[in-house]
């Protein structure tokens, strides 16, 4: 009841901003934990973790829509570079969630331990399942468990609640600039700015990076493989045309060879 009355009235602006980016992201946590066998209900723990906000960083460092901290992050083969963090990249960060879930219902079998492993990891549930004479029901171990654990769960609950039926509280979705079904993606393999690109296709540089927040410095780097570039669907004619001036090799300044004056007759006779 406290985490309902926080998230439909308390914090009722930021669930209307939530309920409208999950037009944004929803439809891809559908898409894979559909894929990968596991109950859709996931999907809120991610608001849970960051308000859908994939550049969301926690006070201890956890980053992105999931909030990995960096070595949980490379555990789960989530790159990390002085120009791009895979932790915000919503479609790696997502399967990279789902792999952790798979792996703690494994130990568990159940969901709910699932989630409390998720905000304080496995090491604190087991402990909390010895101290509780070997329990293991998530209500009945809660009082063993990290403060903030103790509520994790609550809140997921409120929040799957409040997701579902927001009119019953008169909250009602702000509405993203765009939609899942409005992005699409390109490859890129050499290195660009992000400016270059907006200027290039006359797309706002805001729009772009948001929605591409796996670049930190605003530059897509050069690399073996190539990165994916998040665009509006309306504008990816406007970067299959750009793209060839884009990456266009520059074409190198013409070198002449020097030239030793020589006299001329003509020259010699003058007086």
């Amino acid at each position: 009841k406290k985490y309902i009355e926080l998230y439909a009235y308390k914090r009722r602006e930021l669930t209307s901003r939530v309920l409208g980016l999950s037009n944004l992201y929803f439809p891809l946590f559908e898409e894979v934990l559909d894929q990968e066998g596991l109950p859709l209900e996931f999907k809120y723990l991610a608001v849970v973790e960051s308000a859908l906000n994939p550049v969301a960083v926690s006070r201890v460092g956890a980053t992105g829509l999931w909030q990995f901290m960096y070595n949980t992050g490379k555990l789960y083969d989530l790159k990390t570079s002085s120009y791009y963090d895979e932790r915000r990249d919503p479609v790696k960060s997502t399967y990279a969630a789902c792999q952790y879930f798979k792996d703690m219902y494994k130990i568990y079998g159940d969901w709910l331990l699932v989630i409390a492993a998720y905000n304080c990891g496995p090491g604190n549930v087991n402990k909390a399942i010895r101290r509780s004479g070997g329990k293991t029901n998530f209500w009945e171990i809660a009082r063993f468990l990290p403060a903030e654990t103790r509520g994790y769960v609550p809140a997921f609950i409120a929040v799957t609640y409040v997701m579902n039926h927001p009119y019953e509280h008169q909250i009602f979705p702000v509405a993203p600039a765009y939609n899942y079904f409005e992005v699409d993606t390109v490859a890129v393999d050499q290195q660009i700015s992000l400016r270059k690109i907006s200027e290039a296709i006359d797309l706002p540089l805001d729009v772009l990076t948001y929605l591409n927040p796996l670049y930190k410095r605003g530059i897509i780097p050069q690399s073996q493989q190539s990165h994916i570039l998040r665009l509006p669907t309306s504008k990816i004619n406007a970067w299959l045309a750009a793209e060839p001036t884009l990456f266009a090799p520059v074409a190198p300044e013409p070198v002449f060879a020097s030239v030793t004056p020589v006299k001329s007759e003509e020259t010699e006779t003058i007086k």
